[in-house]
């Protein structure tokens, strides 16, 4: 079978648009060091990507335009159905790469051995917290959680906006607040982590808040993106989620605001290599340009992410992981703990 075969079989497949169209297919992968090998990259690579899909057509673009390998995406804006469905693929992986979403999703497939270990020589100026040491997954991006509300919403029900996570048991939340799905979404994995470091990894104390907080949840949302959209579409007064995101949707809807309550976490977006890949060059390509100023700046520009490289610019009016007041968030801790904790959630408020 062809490479060029090969391609349309994987889209159809899994339901992919290709986003940037051209003739050639994959390269087949060889061997090569850990730091990256010295063939040019050619072809093109799959995508398997959580980021926003405005970013991800930008950024892909751009991408082919600076290096000349194509790219095959499926966007789905849900890091743990992508994590879910490498997993499912490892007997004939059908992504290259894997990127956005926490690194909470990243780690186990790389101890899972689901992951290309890859140290881009760009990573080398990376602090060690936005980076796995053995290379499984490299941190290129950071999120700050924390509070979007609908103007109008609040009024009608009388609200202010949060300056503690505890402000949210308040009765008057019932009924007018989403979450994004914790099983399904990195944001809202890692609101219940903040909360059990808030609590000084009391767990039973954690549990007890997600219990009473449980009762004012209209519902959980398969998306953060989509839990954004229930507040700006006067579908809830207030979520938790991504200050980046909230920031995106307050240019489109002043109603929307954006407020970051103390002892909060953030999280290390990252981008990882599917162990199996077809086009090995071309994955390790990807890896070296997200990592580029370039490519940091137009993440920036496109989703007032922060960036990994200290030398890009935050977006206007984002705050910084140096402005707001985290909590003291052990990121190995709540990986390794991640499907425990999940189902002590589930348990908690009796979801199944």
């Amino acid at each position: 079978m062809t490479p060029e075969l090969d391609r349309r079989n994987f889209l159809k497949l899994v339901g992919v648009t290709a986003i940037v169209a051209s003739c050639g297919g994959a390269s087949t992968a060889s061997p090569a060091p850990s730091t990256g090998g010295t063939a040019k990259a050619t072809g093109r690579i799959s995508i398997y990507s959580a980021l926003n899909e405005s970013t991800n057509n930008q950024l892909f673009a751009a991408f082919t335009q600076a290096t000349g390998v194509q790219v095959d995406v499926l966007p789905l804006a849900a890091a743990g159905e992508l994590q879910t469905r490498i997993t499912a693929e490892k007997a004939s992986p059908k992504a290259d790469i894997f990127v956005g979403g926490s690194s909470e999703f990243h780690d186990p497939l790389g101890k899972q051995g689901l992951l290309e270990p890859y140290k881009s020589p760009k990573a080398s100026a990376l602090k060690a917290e936005f980076k796995e040491a053995s290379g499984n997954w490299t941190g290129w991006y950071t999120g700050i959680f924390g509070m979007v509300t609908n103007s109008g919403e609040m009024t009608k029900a009388g609200l202010k906006a949060p300056t503690s996570w505890d402000d949210l048991l308040d009765a008057k939340w019932k009924g007018n607040l989403v979450l994004p799905d914790p099983v399904k979404t990195g944001g809202g994995y890692i609101f219940i982590a903040t909360q059990i470091f808030r609590f000084n990894r009391d767990e039973a104390k954690a549990m007890d808040y997600m219990k009473k907080l449980h009762t004012n949840i209209r519902a959980y949302i398969g998306t953060s993106p989509a839990a954004i959209g229930e507040v700006s579409g006067a579908k809830a007064a207030g979520a938790p989620n991504w200050a980046h995101d909230i920031l995106t949707e307050k240019a489109k809807n002043p109603a929307v605001d954006l407020s970051v309550p103390s002892d909060t976490g953030f999280e290390v977006g990252a981008v990882s290599i599917v162990k199996g890949t077809k086009n090995l060059a071309g994955a390790q390509a990807f890896v070296d340009w997200v990592l580029t100023p370039e490519a940091g700046a137009l993440n920036v520009k496109l989703s007032n992410r922060g960036s990994t490289l200290e030398g890009v610019a935050s977006a206007p009016g984002a705050p910084t992981l140096a402005q707001v007041k985290l909590v003291n968030y052990d990121r190995q801790w709540a990986t390794d703990n991640k499907d425990r904790i999940l189902k002590l959630w589930q348990q908690a408020v009796g979801i199944q």
